[in-house]
């Protein structure tokens, strides 16, 4: 009876032992959230359902920008990403690292806006005249707009006289006819729109729209085994409703409200390659702007 005793305390301490010995730690980061203090009130829920959902342990990696995030990546100083889909198509080319988890954001996508009085109706229209763009390397905001008037026949680089400024200045030097048209993220702009009671909604026209734009992701470094990533990323879909209610917990976050966690694969990102290429930067080897 004491050698049975013995043996099923023995096959308890390999069981919390094998159990230990899963359970790791790994480094976190998120591109645009700077400063250990944000990321900790933006993102600390996101962390804590994550650790729950995996029984690792993720500790915070504040970067300063898109290029470091890169950099450590490739040192193997951080291993999990928070990014968007034009900082992945660098990250990709200098890294290896890969998707994830994509953060599906409902309505996700770009459009062309214009003065419903300037008689401009079609991208061509624009041809000659000043357009503003939102920041430099932006997914929805400056790529995915360039794609736009590309694809309705319009080289954003040669055809018009580009410039780039915030959404809320782009917006009111539109109403003031100081540029004919805006590229912009079409939900973040309609919210400008709705706060603006100096002039009715029907001041602006919308002359394109983009289909739904690939998702933001969770991605992982070349340098994590496979099998311990597919791991993650199962813990992650199993547990979905709840990590896709802490990242909605800080108003920060609100571009996700109605998101879903999905499994995506790299190629779902060829089309911000192509925008890349559209908008002179055919490499896409460093990130537009740094």
């Amino acid at each position: 009876m004491r050698f049975l005793k013995s043996a099923a305390y023995a096959v308890a301490a390999l069981a919390l032992s094998v159990t230990s010995s899963l359970a790791d730690t790994y480094k976190l980061a998120v591109t645009d959230v700077e400063g250990l203090e944000r990321l900790q009130l933006e993102w600390g829920p996101f962390k804590e359902a994550l650790e729950n959902a995996t029984d690792h342990t993720f500790e915070f990696f504040p970067v300063t920008s898109r290029t470091a995030a890169a950099e450590a990546l490739r040192a193997k100083r951080v291993d999990f990403v928070v990014t968007g889909p034009a900082e992945y198509i660098v990250i990709n080319k200098l890294t290896d690292a890969t998707p994830l988890i994509g953060l599906g954001r409902p309505d996700y996508y770009c459009a062309i806006v214009v003065r419903a009085d300037s008689g401009i109706t079609r991208p061509a229209d624009l041809k000659g005249k000043k357009v503003a763009f939102g920041d430099i390397g932006s997914t929805s905001n400056m790529l995915c707009p360039m794609q736009l008037m590309a694809d309705y026949g319009i080289d954003p680089v040669k055809d018009v006289d580009k410039l780039h400024t915030s959404r809320n200045i782009a917006h009111e030097a539109l109403k003031k006819g100081e540029i004919e048209g805006m590229g912009t993220n079409h939900n973040s702009w309609v919210r400008v729109r709705n706060k603006d009671e100096s002039v009715p909604n029907g001041f602006f026209r919308v002359i394109a729209r983009s289909g739904d734009l690939p998702n933001d992701m969770l991605m992982v470094g070349s340098h994590i085994d496979a099998t311990a990533a597919e791991g993650v990323r199962k813990a992650i879909l199993d547990n979905k409703d709840a990590i896709v209610t802490a990242i909605l917990q800080h108003e920060e976050n609100d571009k996700y409200n109605g998101m879903d966690l999905v499994a995506i694969e790299d190629g779902a990102y060829d089309l911000v390659r192509s925008m890349y290429s559209t908008a002179g930067f055919p490499q896409y080897d460093k990130f537009i702007g740094e």
